[in-house]
């Protein structure tokens, strides 16, 4: 089967059966070799070879050989190959890429990079016919390099548009280039100036070609015209007859000139030119022809297009018979190759000749241990079948004295049975005899029952024959009698028909002419009914399905409401038992309406004794309000002690939150190395499979070469078997890499695809279970702050309560001090008195208070700054402290 694909390539694949379903896998190959899948940009031919190169915007450079009709090398490159040039030799090729212009080795099975020219986007370029030199365009300069040295030799200066075309003169001498702006300039090299110049500014010309002599130029472009221009002025024109020239060639006698035009076809024109529409036209591409060129042997016509197809035209004259040339054409067979391509292949031939040395020696050996074993196993076979045998034989004997026992046996029971059935055949006669005589007796009376029965019925027969007779007599009379009378009816009746026939011809003829009309008009309207009925069927037959499908959709919506009616019912009851069991409900709910109502009573009254309570207790507030109004006065001073802490508490929180967004980066950077691992593992993988693969080919190749160098001795079996080892193990080698290369793309394409959108999913994941995370740790922070604040008041309160049990105890201490020194000095009157006395000494108390406090707040500040230095404290989300409870406090002061 052969297959085209949207790329102008031609594929194939045998198949083994005509079920394509059946076969496991179908594997494609190019039916001849690949071809461009885009438009062709160069073509040039060489002296020395019957080879021609061509480049296309697919990116790739193609040698082809005319004579063989083969593709002979193809690269594919990165960058979009514009022009390309053959050397003389065909050992070298110029090609023009988009960045750059590359000197290339044709090697024997790749094309190697020489030198590399700082010329972008170079259109075209050429080499000179002896080799020598090479012209590059670079811009609206025409750049001359010598192709030994590779310098910059001459730069021809002086078109002002893009230069479309360069040719040399057969010696060398002489240099023509075209361009967009209708510019055909004739270059000496020697000086590096214009000769002469062509210009026509309407004109964009596209293709150029000399003649042999370098004397007349001729040109084409985009005023459909073919151009012979010679002393610097159009000598000559000839119109395309509606179509545009694109390219031009003549032949190295001079006497053809070969144009290819924008619809794809080949004219092919005699020199001198005609001026009516004397030429041949041949219809070959579908797309505009951009290069064409003749051999040097003019016995070909290379053409390339944009529909990417080259064709080879052989050139004959009008007698049909092919062009001689005058000499022979010896084409050169030399071949360039890299120095260590032939180290790496003298390298595995030494390398082959040493395995096939070890392997003859292998198999010698093999072959001795395999006699020695072969010849210790026959000996064995004799002995067993010796053996063998001598069993056998003494088989044999006891079988055949069995045999003769068993003889004698089946002698004894045929003696008998023969004997028995004697005796039973004589029983069955006589059995048969006895029957016979019945059977004979019962014969005789039917016999004489059958001949009875046949005289009654001959009887029957007799007397229903002359009933018979007598009833057709009867009958014969009477139609007799009918038929005269028909008779005369029919006479009469016949003499009517005659007058009623004429008559009736003159009215059949008025009625077939107006039956015609009527027919006619019958018929037209008949048609226009059937119409209508046809297309009312239509529509019949359309509302009919539309009722079908609506009545099957409503006997469905039928069925569906009857389930829901009867699941309804269903519910219905299920709700009046329901209803039933919430009515005993409602009652059980008033007897404890009832119940809690006396309850609230009760209640009520409570709450009235303890509204009177709460009155006394507003009265016992308004004198705490008012302490507690001067306690606020002296706490104020305190609050900006802890707003100060605030901040300090906030500070710590930003600290936190820098450090949380740091570990998060250095996880995403953990991960990030955590995949690249992965992938380098992947592709160690791969490479190791590769290796694996290769080392199998490796070993198939060796024993291949190995039975191949079996046929040493015969050389036609050796010359077949390297063409297999060839045909099996280079082509196929690669096709599989080039195949192994678009899948290697691919698989690595996708691979990068899905380990990007690994890491996007990754990432995501990352980023919500960091925000979990986060969201979590703030509320834990926040719960340990409560706690450590709850802590922290339960210890002020404790303090607080130390220092009055403190202060007490100092102030009891001073007044037992004092009585003891009031006892010893005053009378028992003025014990009364010291209370106030303790009274007076308040405001000194006030004040050693004050600076209890003071004390007591520097020891929790230390604390808190320890605590914050510790790892245990974390910031608050709000960033505020619960207010202290400072009312305790003030009261235990109070007390």
């Amino acid at each position: 089967m052969v297959v085209n694909t949207n790329k102008n390539q031609l594929y194939m694949f045998t198949m083994l059966s005509t079920d394509l379903m059946k076969e496991k896998a179908a594997y494609f190959a190019y039916l001849n070799f690949p071809l461009h899948s885009a438009s062709i940009t160069g073509l040039d031919i060489c002296i020395w070879k019957p080879i021609l190169a061509t480049c296309s915007l697919d990116r790739s450079v193609r040698i082809w050989n005319y004579k063989t009709n083969t593709l002979e090398l193809c690269k594919e490159y990165r960058e979009e190959a514009y022009t390309v040039s053959l050397h003389p030799t065909g050992l070298f090729c110029l090609v023009g890429f988009s960045d750059k212009l590359r000197f290339i080795s044709l090697l024997y099975e790749d094309m190697h990079v020489f030198k590399e020219f700082a010329v972008r986007k170079c259109r075209e370029c050429s080499f000179s016919n002896r080799g020598h030199l090479f012209a590059a365009v670079n811009g609206n300069v025409i750049q001359i390099y010598s192709s030994i040295t590779f310098e910059n030799v001459n730069n021809l200066k002086g078109h002002s548009g893009k230069i479309h075309a360069v040719k040399w003169s057969t010696d060398d001498a002489k240099f023509v280039s075209c361009d967009t702006h209708g510019a055909v300039y004739e270059w000496n090299l020697l000086t590096g100036k214009r000769e002469s110049e062509c210009v026509l500014k309407s004109c964009i010309y596209s293709s150029i070609a000399l003649s042999s002599d370098a004397k007349i130029t001729f040109a084409v472009g985009s005023d459909q015209t073919l151009k012979e221009i010679s002393e610097s002025s159009i000598q000559h024109e000839v119109p395309a007859f509606g179509a545009v020239y694109t390219a031009v060639a003549v032949s190295h006698s001079g006497h053809m000139v070969f144009v290819g035009t924008s619809l794809g076809t080949i004219r092919a024109m005699k020199y001198p030119l005609p001026l009516t529409k004397d030429f041949n036209e041949y219809q070959a591409h579908a797309g505009a022809v951009t290069k064409m060129s003749v051999t040097n042997d003019d016995l070909f016509l290379l053409t390339a297009s944009e529909d990417g197809s080259i064709f080879i035209w052989k050139v004959y004259d009008k007698g049909g018979g092919i062009l001689k040339w005058e000499k022979e054409v010896e084409y050169a067979e030399e071949v360039l190759i890299m120095r260590s391509d032939i180290e790496e292949k003298s390298q595995a031939m030494l390398d082959l000749q040493i395995r096939v040395k070890e392997l003859q020696t292998e198999n010698d050996y093999q072959l001795c241990l395999k006699d020695i074993y072969c010849n210790e196993k026959i000996k064995e076979l004799e002995e067993n079948f010796t053996q063998e045998i001598d069993s056998l034989k003494t088989k044999h004997q006891i079988l055949q004295a069995e045999k003769e026992k068993q003889e004698l046996q089946h002698q004894f029971q045929l003696s008998e049975l023969m004997n028995k059935q004697a005796r039973e055949v004589q029983q069955l006669e006589s059995d048969s005899n006895q029957k016979l005589l019945m059977e004979n007796e019962k014969y005789q009376e039917l016999e004489v029952k059958s001949q009875r029965m046949q005289e009654e019925y001959e009887k029957q027969l007799h007397s229903l024959e002359e009933s018979k007779s007598r009833a057709v007599k009867e009958l014969t009379e009477y139609y007799e009698e009918k038929l005269n009378e028909k008779s005369a009816l029919l006479e009469e009746a016949e003499e009517n028909m005659r007058q009623q026939l004429q008559a009736h011809e003159e009215i059949k003829k008025q009625i077939e002419e107006d039956e015609d009309q009527e027919i006619l008009e019958i018929k037209i309207k008949y048609e226009r009914r059937l119409l209508e009925e046809k297309e009312s069927n239509l529509q019949l037959k359309g509302e009919i399905g539309v009722m079908n499908k609506r009545l099957n959709s409503l006997q469905k919506e039928l069925k569906e409401r009857n389930r829901d009616i009867e699941e309804m019912r269903l519910e219905q009851q299920k709700l009046q038992g329901i209803i039933k069991s919430l009515e005993k409900d409602i009652l059980a709910l008033k007897t404890e309406i009832q119940e809690r109502a006396d309850t609230i009573q009760d209640k009520e009254k409570h709450i009235y004794d303890l509204k009177k309570k709460n009155q006394e207790l507003e009265k016992f507030k308004f004198v705490l309000d008012y302490r507690i109004e001067e306690f606020k006065k002296q706490i104020e001073s305190r609050e900006n002690d802890i707003k100060t802490m605030k901040e300090q508490i906030r500070e710590m929180e930003g600290e936190l939150e820098r450090f949380h967004k740091e570990s998060a980066q250095l996880k995403l950077n953990i991960t990030q190395l955590q995949q690249k691992l992965k992938a380098t593992d992947r592709e160690m993988h791969r490479e190791r499979q590769k290796k694996q693969n290769m080392e199998a080919l490796i070993k198939r190749f060796k024993t291949d070469l190995h039975n191949c160098v079996g046929f040493i001795q015969d050389s036609k079996k050796m010359k077949d078997g390297i063409r297999e080892l060839y045909s099996k193990y280079v082509q196929q080698s690669d096709m599989v890499e080039t195949e192994a290369v678009d899948t290697d793309l691919q698989q690595e394409y996708m691979r990068q695809r899905e380990y990007l959108e690994r890491n996007l999913a990754a990432l995501k994941k990352k980023v919500v279970k960091d925000q979990e995370i986060h969201q979590a740790a703030y509320r834990r922070i926040v719960q340990e702050n409560v706690s450590l604040i709850k802590e922290i008041n339960e210890l002020r309160q404790e303090l607080k309560v130390a220092h009055t049990q403190v202060h007490e105890l100092r102030s009891t201490l001073r007044l037992t001090k004092k009585k003891q020194a009031i006892q010893d000095t005053a009378p028992s009157s003025e014990l009364l008195s010291s209370p106030s006395v303790l009274r007076l000494n308040a405001e000194k108390e006030s004040e050693k208070i004050i600076e209890m406090q003071h004390l007591e707040i520097q020891y929790l500040r230390d604390q808190i700054q320890e605590k914050g230095q510790g790892p245990a404290v974390q910031p608050l989300l709000d960033g505020s402290l619960p207010q202290l409870n400072l009312e305790r406090s003030h009261k235990t002061q109070q007390q």
